[in-house]
Parts: structure tokens; C-alpha cells; sequence
């Protein structure tokens, strides 16, 4: 079982723009990945407009074979649109940050055109509104 991930960005127009991420959702792996590997605008958008992903790579990678792992380049992002052909994968829209954090998996990753936050399972403060830690103070701590 995989731990669940949600990567996204806040567009000109102030929506949530998500995909899902199927493997290694943690700080460790996937937080450490965007924070070393994606801190462009463009190479987010281009992250995100290629769907959802099976497994989150420090490049993107070109098409490869979803279904042979001994030909797969572990830099590279798996996408099940792009490299397994599958359909509703798109990225989804959301209007504000606590409806996106509602149809959340276990981490929500959100770049907010500086840097990236992370919010845990959820968290939310007393009003209600989802709590959000900076990746880069998470992976100094675990250093």
C-alpha cells in the first residue's frame, strides 16, 4: 500500500490546480524530491498538466513502460496517464485550500510560488482551516 500524496499549485486565478501521487507521500521522499527537484513555475505546471502519478521522480522523465520495471528509470516520474494510457487522471481543480484539503490523501503538497508547504493528514487549526509546515524546516529537522 502505497502512502498517498496530493501536489499542487494556486493558479493566477486563485484555484488549487492538484494531481494525486500514489507512492512514498512522506517529506522524506516525495517532499524531499519537490523541494530539490521543482522549484520552477514552468516545470511544476508541466509536473502537474501531466496527471497523476503512480510514483513521483526527480525529473519528468519521458514515456516509458508503466508495466516492465526493469526498463523503468527510477529519476523518472510514472505517470498513469502519459506512460500506462489511462484516462481521468487529469489534474483537478479545486475553488480555495480547504475544499482541495477535504478531498485530500494523506499529504497535500502546495507550492505558493516560493516554496513548498505540506499538510498532514489533514491538519486543521481551531477555526478549522488546514495547517500547513514549510518542507524545507521538516527536512532540516529530519537532517
Amino acid at each position: 500500500m502505497g502512502t498517498r500524496s496530493n501536489i499542487a499549485y494556486k493558479t493566477p486565478e486563485g484555484k488549487i490546480r492538484s494531481i494525486y501521487c500514489h507512492w512514498d507521500g512522506y517529506v522524506s521522499n516525495n517532499g524531499r524530491i519537490l523541494h530539490e527537484n521543482y522549484q520552477e513555475a514552468r516545470k511544476i505546471a508541466q509536473l502537474i498538466e501531466l496527471g497523476s502519478l503512480s510514483a513521483l521522480g526527480a525529473e519528468l522523465g519521458k514515456k516509458q513502460d508503466f508495466d516492465d520495471r526493469s526498463t523503468q528509470k527510477d529519476e523518472w516520474c510514472l505517470f498513469y496517464g502519459r506512460d500506462r494510457g489511462e484516462t481521468g487522471v487529469e489534474p483537478r481543480d479545486y475553488n480555495d485550500i480547504p475544499s482541495w484539503i477535504d478531498d485530500m490523501e494523506e499529504y497535500a503538497y502546495l507550492w505558493n510560488g516560493h516554496e513548498w508547504l505540506v499538510n498532514d493528514h489533514g491538519e486543521r487549526d481551531a477555526n478549522g482551516f488546514p495547517v500547513f509546515a514549510r518542507v524545507e524546516d521538516l527536512l532540516e529537522v529530519e537532517a
